[in-house]
């Protein structure tokens, strides 16, 4: 394959990769105005984010799977057709109801989006150097997706509406489908995993069970028999996963990989990582339009920073990389999401937009700096054969620290406001939530150095070894 074709096919991932990952942020800034349109409640809107990260998280795994069984370019296409569709349904939705039911089909569609194209990428480009520097170009994509999300929304808000920013995807998503057919050859693992259904449905059910107790909270109260029962289901659900999967010869969720220290340690940074920024951009686009003032247009022009920051070191994150290993991104991500998450923590409805400023290029710096080395990590050392699973776990933890982020900030910001207006206590109501975003940099930067050390690579070393023996085994048993 020539150098050409294999950064066309980078392209058309990095093209699939922006509109899932601008969705999460896009969404954000027309909350308000979706607020206000269906006269729903804080927890309505929560749901609006978290219905559709919830579905994408619960099916990355599966779908990763089936890639790998049915053929990446196959499921790859189904992804994007059911994205475009699920955002054409988002934009006419008539309530609150159909939107967080429409947002879950494109949640579906998603979910067969980035484990796929970064399963396409690793059997794409088979030297290390190339693929870390596609891997640092995809993410260098995602850091820009999320960041100007803020800007295309607000835009698109003033000018037309809420609806409009689900328009976004679907002329991406009909162009990503046709340059597909053209230009992805079809390939499937030699020797795919069979699926998992019971698996799948107790991560579906865990994370639902999770999300909808972790929102629905503090409206119900924390003590209610509703929200204790779905906790303690929600333990139950995980312990029963781990031991059925412990005993499966192909588990939807491989716990061999979790021997891995720095794979591990990837996909805990990851969950950290995301919650931080889900976290942040969801109190930020409350804090600026609910209490500023600000318009979304204005709201989001004024987020222009942490874009601009993201791309820039998303991009030098993915050289870095390449040439360094992971541990000093890790470090410089850790470090500056701690400190731009803190200098909000006295933040005020009088706050200088000079210290806002301030705080979102830090904090853009560190989520820049972050994702290559997550992604690098989790996808170099696993076998090819693999790659479709292992690109899932590392997506799936993404997509779980986002709902923890949205989930958990905002229901600490409905307990905080309950004897107030959002205005008036917003202030008083999200200063622990700054604190725990601060706190969520310091684990990236502690698991970071831990899990780059030399008995972790060490680590990584015998497991893939233990893996590949499993394997053979597996495939030739006399």
């Amino acid at each position: 394959m020539t150098r050409r074709r294999r950064f066309g096919i980078l392209a058309i991932c990095c093209t699939s990769v922006f509109v899932v990952f601008i969705d999460n942020t896009i969404v954000n800034v027309a909350l308000p105005s979706i607020g206000r349109d269906f006269h729903t409640s804080l927890s309505g809107l929560k749901w609006v984010v978290d219905g559709y990260t919830v579905v994408l998280a619960s099916l990355l795994m599966l779908s990763g799977s089936m890639a790998d069984r049915l053929g990446r370019r196959r499921v790859f296409i189904l992804g994007l057709t059911l994205f475009a569709l699920g955002s054409l349904a988002c934009s006419l939705a008539p309530s609150i109801g159909y939107l967080i039911f429409f947002r879950m089909l494109q949640g579906i569609g998603g979910s067969m989006l980035n484990p796929v194209a970064m399963s396409i990428i690793r059997n794409t480009f088979e030297d290390d150097r190339e693929r870390a520097r596609a891997i640092g170009l995809w993410s260098a994509v995602v850091g820009i997706a999320l960041a100007m999300g803020p800007i295309f929304g607000g835009l698109l808000v003033r000018a037309v509406g809420w609806p409009s920013v689900f328009w976004v995807n679907i002329p991406i998503g009909v162009v990503g489908v046709i340059l597909t057919v053209v230009y992805i050859p079809e390939s499937r693992a030699p020797h795919p995993r069979r699926l998992d259904a019971v698996g799948q449905v107790i991560v579906t059910f865990i994370l639902a069970s999770t999300t909808y107790a972790v929102i629905e909270g503090p409206g119900r109260g924390w003590g209610s028999s509703e929200i204790v029962a779905l906790f303690a289901l929600a333990a139950l659900g995980l312990t029963a996963l781990f031991f059925y999967e412990l005993r499966r010869f192909e588990p939807l969720i491989e716990l061999r990989f979790f021997r891995s220290v720095p794979f591990s340690g990837a996909t805990l940074i990851a969950v950290a990582a995301y919650f931080a920024f889900a976290g942040f951009f969801f109190l930020n686009t409350l804090y600026l339009q609910d209490v500023r003032g600000l318009t979304a247009l204005s709201a989001g022009v004024d987020t222009l920073p942490i874009a601009v920051a993201m791309a820039i070191f998303a991009s030098l994150s993915g050289r870095a990389v390449a040439r360094f290993g992971a541990r000093p991104s890790l470090v410089v991500a850790g470090v500056t999401m701690a400190a731009g998450s803190a200098l909000l923590t006295t933040l005020s409805p009088t706050t200088s937009f000079t210290r806002l400023f301030v705080a979102y290029v830090i904090f853009g710096v560190g989520f820049g700096m972050v994702n290559a080395p997550i992604t690098n990590t989790a996808v170099s050392g696993m076998p090819a054969s693999q790659a479709g699973v292992a690109s899932a776990v590392a997506s799936t933890s993404r997509q779980v620290g986002q709902v923890l982020g949205v989930a958990i900030v905002g229901s600490a910001l409905a307990t905080g406001l309950a004897h107030g207006h959002l205005a008036t206590t917003f202030s008083a109501a999200t200063r622990s939530d700054w604190w725990l975003l601060s706190f969520c940099g310091v684990v990236v930067l502690v698991i970071g150095l831990l899990s780059t050390s030399s008995f972790a690579l060490r680590t990584a070393y015998r497991s893939s070894l233990e893996f590949d023996v499993a394997a053979v085994g597996a495939a030739h048993p006399h």
